[in-house]
């Protein structure tokens, strides 16, 4: 009897083991019904007619493997122009910008520089390995929760990129596109829109394109320095003046097929799978228009005198970055960008 009872016993912690193993497995690989009915909605309305077979397919889970996209560079440099035009591919989506993933970035930066910060942190077992795992949750959760789910995804946040090191870091396999601008047209975008940017004084044009000299500086060394040529630096300029050039350009870089959706952004604002755009963003109301040259040399004759006459003093960057800093405007259509890429 005793014996009967043991294998009884026996038998009902087996299948208990087996049970609770199998629904293990189910929480870990299945997406949940609401996540799978929102892909099977994703994909019908942007797939249709089209042989899934030959296009990439949205991952069961995302994690540090995950080839992220990110966007960034100083505002007012066409980020937001980019992450439209690969919004409007059908394999990728970009969506609003966060705001909340370069405060974060900007505060890991800021324990990670400070010797005392970084002792307290260790003292309290918060060691490199336990805060890089949150942020890297942290951002995943954000970047994939904040829009539909797609094969690849990507962040536009223009700030981001001053991180981009440290990204690389926590997503190896991440691609970065750094938007940049000739600063005085950046500058004078920001001043005459009134985009309010932490640090820059938008009465000042001198001290404006000093923060702009500054700021693109640290973004573009981290991109030249990225690990495999895992960054590409994208001039504002020439996406407008060549915008399939360089969109075939971008996408090799980013091995994404090639779609010529993303010549006509336009078509696809607000239409499922297509364009998302934010009402508080003060870019909407220019990428709801065609690719153009109209911002090209707006900035001419608006920047004080005397601040031209100091122009290669005080943004060194441009020239560093092709521009002719006594040329108003530079010609914009040679072809010195173009190569200054393909140098780098």
């Amino acid at each position: 009897m005793r014996k009967q009872t043991c294998n009884v016993l026996l038998v009902c912690g087996v299948i208990s083991s087996v049970t609770v193993f199998y629904f293990g497995l189910s929480s870990i690989e299945c997406p949940t019904a609401r996540s799978r009915a929102a892909q099977h909605r994703w994909a019908v309305n942007l797939h249709a007619g089209q042989n899934l077979s030959d296009l990439l397919q949205i991952p069961e889970e995302y994690n540090e493997e995950t080839p992220l996209i990110f966007v960034g560079g100083v505002p007012r440099s066409g980020t937001t122009l980019m992450r439209v035009m690969l919004d409007a591919h059908p394999l990728v989506r970009c969506g609003e910008e966060t705001r909340v993933i370069p405060r974060l970035l900007a505060m890991q930066a800021t324990w990670s520089h400070s010797a005392r910060e970084r002792v307290r942190l260790e003292e309290a077992g918060i060691t490199d390995e336990v805060l890089d795992s949150a942020v890297r949750a942290f951002l995943l959760e954000i970047i994939v929760g904040h829009g539909e789910p797609a094969p690849r995804l990507c962040n536009k946040d223009p700030f981001t990129l001053k991180s981009l090191s440290y990204l690389s870091k926590l997503f190896p396999k991440a691609k970065f596109v750094l938007m940049l601008r000739d600063g005085r047209a950046t500058v004078h975008s920001m001043i005459s829109r009134k985009v309010t940017i932490t640090g820059f004084d938008l009465t000042s044009y001198r001290d404006c394109l000093v923060k702009w000299n500054r700021a693109v500086e640290v973004m573009y060394d981290q991109c030249l320095a990225a690990a495999n040529g895992n960054c590409l630096p994208v001039h504002y300029e020439q996406l407008v003046l060549y915008p399939e050039q360089m969109m075939r350009k971008l996408l090799r870089f980013l091995d994404v097929p090639w779609d010529t959706s993303v010549l006509h952004h336009e078509q696809l604002i607000g239409k499922a799978g297509g364009v998302s755009l934010s009402k508080v963003e003060l870019s909407t109301d220019q990428v709801v228009k065609p690719v153009n040259t109209e911002a090209l040399s707006k900035w001419v004759g608006k920047i004080p005198a005397d601040v031209v006459n100091e122009m290669a003093s005080l943004a060194p960057m441009l020239s560093r970055l092709g521009y002719d800093p006594l040329a108003n405007p530079p010609n914009y259509s040679k072809p010195d960008l173009l190569s200054l890429n393909n140098r780098k």
